[in-house]
C-alpha cells in the first residue's frame, strides 16, 4: 500500500478547522499533528489552502445495478461520487431484480467488491411479502432495510399495514422510508390528467406529490415507530410541514426517529420547472421556496440530521419525455459537496456543519465502523477540497453515465482535488486510479 503525508491543511473534524498535518499508512490514519516530519517511502502532498475532510458518506443513491444499466452502474457512478468527495455509499434496493432475498442482495455485494472504487453497502428491500427474508439481514454488514411507502422506480410499495407494522415490531436493522401516501398521489394524479392530457406542465409535479402525502405518510411511519420501538430514518424530507415531526433536543446517537435532506430540496424551488422541467422531477417533488427555506431551517437546528443525494440517474431519452412519462431522479454525487460549499459561500452553513451532515452524522446514525471522521487508526477516506478553484459544470465534465446533470451551466465555486479511499489515492486533479476498489461498510452494533 501507499504512504502519504499532507501537510499544511486546514482539518475540518468534530466541529472545529485547524491547521495541520496528517500521516496515511497502510490505509490507515497513522498521526495527526501540527508538523509531522516525514520519514521512510512516503509521498508528501502540501494542502496549503486547502480543506481535508472526512470522506463524504451518502446514505441514499441509486446506481441501477442490477438490470437497469443503461441508466448507470456501480462502476460508473462510484467513479463519479469519488470525484465529487464521496468515499462511502449506500445503495437502494429497487434494481431489477429487486432485492428482496438474501441471494440477490449478496449479488450486489459481490458485484461492488469487483468494480465499486468507493466503500459500499447495500439495503435489503421490503416487499408486501418477504417479511422472512428481511428479518435474516445481517446487521453488523448491512446498512440498513428500505420501505418504499410510496410507489417510485421500481414499483416496490409496501402498503400492507399488517406487513409494515411486521416489520417495524420485528426489525433489529434501521429501518429507511421513502414516504409519500398512495392514495393521496394517485387521486391527484387523475385530478391533473384529466385536466390536462399528455401536455401536462411540470411545475405540478408537486401538486401531485403533494404536502399531503408527504405528511400522511411520514407521520403514519414515524407513529409506527414511536409505537413498535422501531429505529426509523426517513429519507428526502421536501416539505417544512414534515420537519414538525423530528426532535432537535436529543444527541443523534440517542435519536430512534432521524431524517435527512437532499440537495434538490436545498438548492431548487418550484420556480425551477418553468427551465428545467424533467431535470428536476424527482419523487418527492422539489416544492416551495417556503418548503425549502424550512427544510434548511430543520437542517440547521438538528431536526434533520444528515444531507444526501437521492442520486438516481436517467437516460437523456428517458427525461426527453412528456410528464406522465418522464421518470424521476437524476444525478448528484459528483456535485453534491461542491454544491454545498457553494452555500458556505453564500453564509448559509459553516464547512464545520456541511462536514458534520456529510460525514460524521451518518457514520453515527448508522453505526458505521472506523469512518466518518480524521481520527487516528480510522481508515484514511479523506478529501481535499480547495474553495478558491472555481469551475463550470457542462455534459462534457459529466461522469455520471447519463451523461447530464441539473446544475449544467452552473458554476462552482470549489473543487474537491484529491480523494483518498482506504489510504490510497482514488482521485487526484481529474485522475482516476482505475485499479482501486472500495471495502465493503461494516457496523458497530450490539
Amino acid at each position: 500500500m501507499s504512504n502519504y503525508l499532507i501537510v499544511n491543511a486546514n482539518i475540518v473534524n468534530e466541529g472545529k478547522v485547524t491547521s495541520g498535518d496528517v500521516l496515511i499508512r497502510n490505509g490507515r490514519i497513522e498521526k495527526i499533528a501540527n508538523s509531522i516530519t516525514p520519514e521512510g517511502n512516503i509521498e508528501t502532498i502540501d494542502a496549503s489552502g486547502s480543506y481535508l475532510i472526512p470522506g463524504v458518506i451518502d446514505d441514499q443513491v441509486h446506481f441501477r445495478e442490477p438490470g437497469l444499466t443503461h441508466k448507470a452502474n456501480i462502476q460508473t457512478e462510484s467513479r463519479a461520487a469519488v470525484a465529487g468527495g464521496i468515499t462511502s455509499f449506500m445503495e437502494m434496493p429497487n434494481t431489477v431484480p429487486n432485492a428482496l432475498t438474501q441471494e440477490l442482495l449478496q449479488d450486489k455485494y459481490d458485484i461492488a467488491a469487483k468494480t465499486s472504487m468507493a466503500n459500499y453497502s447495500f439495503f435489503m428491500g421490503a416487499s408486501n411479502d418477504n417479511l422472512e427474508e428481511v428479518l435474516k439481514t445481517n446487521r453488523k454488514d448491512v446498512c440498513g432495510i428500505k420501505i418504499f411507502m410510496g410507489s417510485s422506480t421500481g414499483n416496490m410499495l409496501v402498503d400492507n399495514e399488517k406487513t409494515l407494522a411486521s416489520i417495524f415490531s420485528n426489525a433489529e436493522l434501521i429501518i429507511a422510508t421513502h414516504c409519500e401516501d398512495e392514495e393521496t398521489v394517485r387521486r391527484n394524479t387523475e385530478i391533473y390528467r384529466e385536466k390536462y392530457g399528455e401536455s401536462m406542465p411540470f411545475k405540478y409535479h408537486p401538486e401531485i406529490r403533494s404536502e399531503e402525502a408527504c405528511y400522511l405518510s411520514s407521520s403514519f411511519a414515524s407513529g409506527l415507530a414511536r409505537k413498535h420501538g422501531a429505529r426509523l430514518h426517513i429519507l428526502h424530507i421536501s416539505t417544512a410541514k414534515e420537519t414538525e415531526l423530528f426532535d432537535n433536543n436529543i444527541p443523534l446517537k440517542d435519536k430512534k426517529i432521524t431524517s435527512e435532506a437532499c440537495i434538490h430540496h436545498l438548492w431548487f424551488n418550484d420556480s425551477f420547472y418553468d427551465t428545467k422541467g424533467a431535470f428536476i422531477k424527482w419523487n418527492p417533488a422539489v416544492k416551495t421556496e417556503e418548503d425549502r427555506n424550512g427544510i434548511w431551517k430543520a437542517l440547521l437546528d438538528d431536526r434533520i440530521d444528515v444531507i444526501a443525494t437521492d442520486h438516481a440517474p436517467h437516460t437523456l431519452e428517458e427525461k426527453a419525455n412528456g410528464y406522465f412519462n418522464a421518470p424521476s431522479g437524476g444525478p448528484l454525487v459528483q456535485h453534491s459537496l461542491v454544491a454545498m460549499m457553494q452555500f458556505e459561500k453564500q453564509g448559509k452553513i459553516s464547512i464545520e456543519r456541511i462536514v458534520e451532515k456529510m460525514c460524521h452524522n451518518p457514520a453515527i446514525l448508522f453505526e458505521i465502523k472506523e469512518r466518518g471522521y480524521i481520527r487516528e487508526g480510522y481508515h484514511a477516506d479523506l478529501v481535499l477540497v480547495d474553495p478558491n478553484k472555481a469551475w463550470e459544470v457542462n455534459r462534457s465534465n459529466v461522469l455520471a453515465k447519463c451523461g447530464w446533470s441539473p446544475f449544467e451551466g452552473e458554476t462552482f465555486g470549489s473543487s474537491v482535488t484529491h480523494t483518498f479511499i482506504n489510504g490510497e489515492l482514488a482521485y487526484n486533479n481529474g485522475k482516476f486510479n482505475e485499479q482501486l476498489f472500495g471495502q465493503r461498510l461494516l457496523f458497530d452494533r450490539d
